[in-house]
């Protein structure tokens, strides 16, 4: 009987060859399908095949889905090190709050171990999954951008010390936050145009409490520079393009992912890849193209295989990415495959592991 792509399940069986539209054999009669076979069939755009009759029998089959997701041990292994700088950047933000400054040698103490972690760790998302478990959103967001700086730097070619002053500076870029009053940081509500002005000064608190600590105008120049924008409309001094730090531009795009993707006291967090397609549209005139390019092609992969909850009440995972619209991928629950480039009504509500 003829079947739609989106209606089989894993354990049907073809009953006729399957070619493609170049005449090419994809999968034999009388195969089996798996998951594998499924997506397979669905990336040569096949939209139906002739199965078998199921046999009348009772017994218990695969709910198709993907065994549970189990965090890798390179994942878990750098958990503490994540733990232990997110403490440390609390520790940090509370003396530059009460002295003005903060311990530089403890930065480095805390990062170094981190950075040689992360080499050939490829699955960042599994990383920020991790890290979002933490609910204080100024210190963990330090660390997410601190990390997410230094993988930008690396796929952009930068050598490893370069990689991780930058990964360092977007640590730090926040830390003049602690000069902001807390009843403004921790209002739920919309700030006032006179409160919004007071956050933005983070920016020059931070370059003078970085300057103190360190003595490196260079890190003292990301955190003034991270929110300025490459169409001039940024802050504090409405930079454009060219006058903007290479270095500033990478820990932006950081910064804005994280930010987006958390929750916030007046705002809670979004899905990743909805985050992802905003930064897309963001990468034409706000954000520099290559690093926000760089970052959505280097973190798709890193979705295939997670779990998610749908808009529609259904649960599965992430099987393969479309072509067609890279935010919107196919998704297996236990019953079908959802194209959600199709199904435009239904969306992803949560990425989980």
């Amino acid at each position: 009987m003829k079947v739609h792509i989106m209606d089989l399940n894993p354990g049907d069986r073809l009953r006729t060859d399957v070619f493609n539209h170049s005449g090419v054999l994809i999968l034999d009669k009388e195969k089996e399908l798996t998951n594998e076979s499924i997506v397979k069939l669905l990336q040569h755009g096949i939209d139906y095949i002739d199965i078998l009759p199921q046999p009348t029998v009772v017994t218990e089959v695969d709910n198709g889905f993907t065994s549970p997701m189990m965090l890798s041990d390179q994942v878990l292994h750098v958990k503490p090190s994540f733990d232990k700088a997110i403490d440390g950047f609390e520790l940090m933000f509370l003396e530059a709050l009460s002295t003005g400054s903060f311990d530089n040698s403890q930065v480095d103490e805390v990062l170094e171990p981190i950075v040689n972690q992360l080499v050939g760790q490829k699955d960042v998302i599994s990383l920020l999954l991790v890290l979002n478990d933490k609910d204080n959103y100024t210190y963990n967001h330090s660390m997410q951008v601190g990390m997410l700086s230094y993988y930008i730097a690396t796929w952009l070619g930068y050598p490893k010390d370069e990689a991780y002053i930058i990964g360092k500076a977007g640590y730090l870029i926040d830390i003049g936050k602690s000069k902001v009053p807390q009843e403004i940081l921790t209002k739920p509500g919309k700030l006032t145009p006179e409160e919004f002005e007071q956050v933005k000064r983070h920016t020059e608190y931070g370059h003078d409490i970085i300057l103190k600590s360190t003595g490196d105008e260079l890190l003292a120049l990301i955190a003034l520079q991270h929110h300025e924008r490459e169409d001039g409309s940024g802050y504090p001094h409405g930079l454009s393009e060219k006058e903007i730090h290479p270095y500033a531009k990478i820990t932006a795009v950081a910064d804005v992912y994280t930010a987006m993707t958390s929750n916030r006291v007046y705002q809670s967090k979004q899905e990743f890849l909805t985050v992802l397609r905003e930064l897309n549209s963001l990468s034409f005139g706000k954000l520099s193209a290559e690093p926000t390019q760089l970052l959505i092609k280097h973190l798709l992969p890193n979705f295939i295989g997670k779990k998610v909850t749908l808009s529609n009440g259904e649960s599965g995972s992430i099987v393969m990415t479309n072509q067609t619209d890279f935010f919107r991928p196919l998704v297996q629950t236990n019953s079908k495959f959802i194209d959600l480039s199709k199904e435009r009504d239904i969306i992803i509500s949560e990425i989980f592991l």
